[in-house]
């Protein structure tokens, strides 16, 4: 039988505060007053710093939308130019997302969070400085690789903080900050395009992002992941096939869904993805170990994001546009009209993570998803010209409480199914999902509507609006096929679990087993 030696990981220097995987803090008698206190302190700053920072990222992908009607007043977009402010970002945070996890995992998380952060940051200002929609894209781009970056490791940092037990909750309070982000976007948005200008949208993350990387520095602890060298195929692979699967869908509505370029090059994005899992399955560190996707909570996860968020950021796009638009609002208008819809994860996501941890996560799935299609087909049914706002509130409520069930349970679920060690790579894994979901839900969305309505008149973008949100409407039902195969409740702890193959937790590891 084959094995794998294990190798020494460690850092040559190693303070109280560098764990390495598979490592525990002493416990019991070793364990001072003042080191519980210090524990305590910690864990609330990995929590607000990797919260914020899922808020930042969460809040770049819907802060552009309520500015798109101005942006394409200013800078002369057309349909295809407005969906690239928000595609760009998407695109490279898709692309990127497993390589920002396995980055972390090999050079050390609270190390490559910080440099997320500062490029994030960077870009942020080269997108609030762009004169042109093509600059601005491509600072968008280099935004979204930071975020890739990012993301992920909010997840693997609260999960190395926070012991098992207190776990499902602290990813319920980073699934609302989450919600928050998504909330907070159209407003502000709104708010700062309208009083100030887009511009403004950017250089508010400038501070804050300068703020948290010394704080990041300071209490964040650093970890590592389980493998002692990066897949270099694999991350290549796979950052080439989950590419050219977004830019599939991205061009699709302006050059046809049957052209060469769009039939190509998903054509070439399959291809890449078997290549990829080939070399998985016989790599000897595998940046993604294909076992996992046998364990039920992970693959139901994945499948519920992915068909979730398609539903939710292409219903995003659209439900902006409605207001300023179709119904005549301003942009701040807009956005304070929507936080009844985006605010409601807010609330609904920390709450399903605690009750989540005592029944499971998949009745939060299945629920959160009918909610989502029920509230989405619900306005899609009552939208027409001139409908007042009223008629609009409890469908938005609806499907805003399916949103916030889906948000912290699918994160769990995910990361719970792993090994503790490799919750960098289960989160990674998930928020690819995540987003490839919502780069197909923007361009499906958008090629429906272009294909009924357009921006003549009010009357004319809501003949597109509807079938669009129909469209969005039935998506998540297809996520209840995934949804169904979760597990009633996870059976094993995480912590308890051993490595799967192509990880090292201190000792051999034989292969096939």
């Amino acid at each position: 039988m084959k094995q794998i030696k294990s190798r020494d990981m460690r850092p040559a220097r190693q303070g109280p505060e560098t764990r390495v995987h598979g490592e525990r803090e002493p416990e019991g008698e070793q364990s001072t007053a003042a080191e519980a206190s210090s524990d305590v302190a910690r864990r609330r700053w990995t929590l607000a710093l990797a919260g914020l920072g899922a808020f930042l990222c969460s809040l770049d992908v819907v802060v552009v939308a309520t500015a798109l009607p101005t942006l394409q007043s200013e800078l002369g977009a057309q349909l295809s130019d407005l969906e690239w402010t928000i595609n760009a970002y998407n695109l490279a945070f898709a692309c990127l997302m497993l390589t920002g996890s396995a980055m972390g995992d090999r050079f050390g998380r609270r190390t490559m969070y910080i440099a997320g952060l500062g490029v994030f940051t960077a870009a942020s200002v080269a997108c609030a400085l762009a004169a042109s929609t093509e600059a601005l894209i491509v600072a968008r781009t280099v935004q979204g690789a930071g975020a890739a970056v990012v993301l992920p490791l909010t997840l693997t940092l609260i999960s190395d903080a926070f012991p098992l037990a207190k776990r499902g909750v602290a990813i319920g309070i980073w699934g609302g900050i989450t919600g928050l982000g998504v909330a907070a976007g159209p407003v502000l948005g709104g708010a700062i395009t309208e009083g100030v200008s887009w511009q403004w949208i950017f250089w508010i993350n400038v501070p804050v992002g300068l703020a948290m990387i010394p704080l990041s520095a300071w209490w964040l602890r650093q970890s590592y992941g389980p493998r002692p060298h990066l897949d270099i195929i694999g991350l290549v692979l796979a950052g080439i096939g989950l590419c050219a699967l977004t830019w599939a869908p991205v061009r699709a509505p302006a050059v046809g869904w049957g052209s060469a370029e769009v039939v190509l090059t998903a054509a070439a994005g399959v291809l890449f993805v078997i290549a990829f899992l080939a070399w998985e399955r016989r790599a000897r560190y595998p940046m993604l170990p294909l076992e996992y996707f046998a364990l039920r909570g992970f693959s139901a996860a994945n499948g519920v994001i992915f068909f979730q968020f398609l539903s939710l950021l292409g219903a995003l796009f659209m439900i902006t546009q409605l207001f300023q638009v179709g119904l005549g609002n301003t942009p701040l208008e807009a956005g304070l009209r929507i936080l009844v819809w985006t605010g409601m994860p807010m609330i609904v996501a920390p709450i399903a993570g605690a009750l989540a941890e005592r029944i499971g996560t998949r009745p939060f799935m299945v629920g959160g998803l009918i909610l989502q299609a029920a509230g989405l087909g619900w306005l899609a049914a009552v939208v027409e010209t001139g409908v007042a706002y009223s008629a609009l509130v409890v469908p938005l409520i609806v499907a805003g409480a399916g949103i916030g069930m889906i948000f912290a349970t699918t994160a769990s679920a995910a990361t719970a199914a792993v090994p503790v060690d490799d919750t960098g790579v289960a989160a990674g894994t998930n928020t690819a999902f995540r987003e490839l979901g919502g780069v197909f839900g923007i361009a499906i969305l958008a090629a429906v509507f272009a294909r009924y309505g357009g921006y003549a008149s009010p009357a004319d973008f809501i003949a597109g609006f509807e079938p669009a949100m129909w469209t969005a409407a039935a998506v998540p039902l297809l996520g209840l096929i995934a949804a169904a195969f979760a597990p009633p409740k996870a059976a094993v702890p995480a912590e308890r679990r051993g490595p799967l193959p192509g990880t090292m937790a201190g000792g051999p590891v034989p292969l096939g087993e």
